[in-house]
């Protein structure tokens, strides 16, 4: 859900009229699911992991979506960092 509302979020940029208004409505039910979904895995998992591993994904598929799907750009410091990101995120959900 959190890649998905940040999907939805980028094609707002390009739409208009009917197609925009959906965008924004899948954009506000992923993200309302996303939330709903963190609060559920606080109440079994500590927040102080949940909240990071939560944003972790977000930044992660937010950059992967940005990509693949609006074509920015793959540059060798963009995915180290992610790959950075992603080490981080699974060493909290060792951890936690």
């Amino acid at each position: 859900m959190e890649v998905g509302f940040t999907f939805c979020l980028g094609k707002t940029k390009s739409a208009t009229g009917h197609e925009l208004t959906l965008w924004w409505a899948g954009f506000l039910v992923a993200l309302a699911l996303s939330m709903y979904l963190m609060a559920k895995a606080a109440e079994k998992i500590p927040i102080g992991t949940v909240y990071p591993v939560w944003t972790g994904i977000g930044a992660v598929g937010a950059v992967i979506v940005g990509i693949v799907f609006f074509h920015e750009p793959a540059t060798f410091w963009r995915i180290l960092f992610i790959a950075t990101l992603i080490l981080s995120i699974v060493g909290l959900k060792i951890l936690g």
